[in-house]
């Protein structure tokens, strides 16, 4: 599958068949995460693999990963993020969110389908998990093997609304 077709046939998946993600195709997906850059190369980000049954009754405690049987929770490190000099941002959420869509893209392409959840109780996640402070849950990327027949159509604005050349 090439580039343009994997990024068209990529959506987000709200209803999963409760079959477990092999090993082999959770490791392709976590390699996806590791080899995404970040800002000075710093990789600030540390990934929590939940896919047993009990991990996945706590995480609903925080989440509604939609039946997925895979849930990656993209944590960033405030303590090794890059800041930039000028006004300070820290990249945490940059860093977090490349992970996260490169994770994505591996999963699609893998035949899996996915969502990029960050409608959740960070309170709820950190306690359930022990999450250590200095560390921010950013992301949950839910994963498993879709219910759903048929992507939804894509709404998207027209180009001349996106993009807009020397001026806005």
């Amino acid at each position: 599958m090439g580039f343009s077709e994997l990024i068209t046939e990529r959506h987000s998946v709200r209803n999963y068949i409760p079959k477990k993600v092999e090993t082999e195709k959770r490791n392709s997906i976590l390699e996806a995460g590791l080899i995404a850059p970040t800002a000075a190369n710093l990789q600030p980000v540390k990934v929590l693999v939940i896919e047993e049954e009990t991990g996945l009754a706590k995480l609903g405690k925080a989440a509604n990963i939609y039946g997925a049987t895979l849930a990656l929770v993209v944590c960033a490190d405030h303590s090794t993020a890059w800041k930039r000099p000028f006004d300070g941002k820290q990249t945490t959420d940059i860093d977090a969110s490349i992970v996260t869509d490169h994770m994505m893209l591996k999963a699609t392409e893998l035949g899996l389908g996915s969502v990029w959840v960050c409608y959740f109780k960070p309170d709820v996640l950190k306690s359930e998990f022990n999450i250590p402070d200095g560390l921010e849950a950013v992301n949950i990327l839910a994963v498993g093997y879709s219910a759903e027949t048929s992507a939804p159509a894509k709404n998207r604005k027209d180009m001349a609304e996106f993009a807009f050349f020397e001026k806005l």
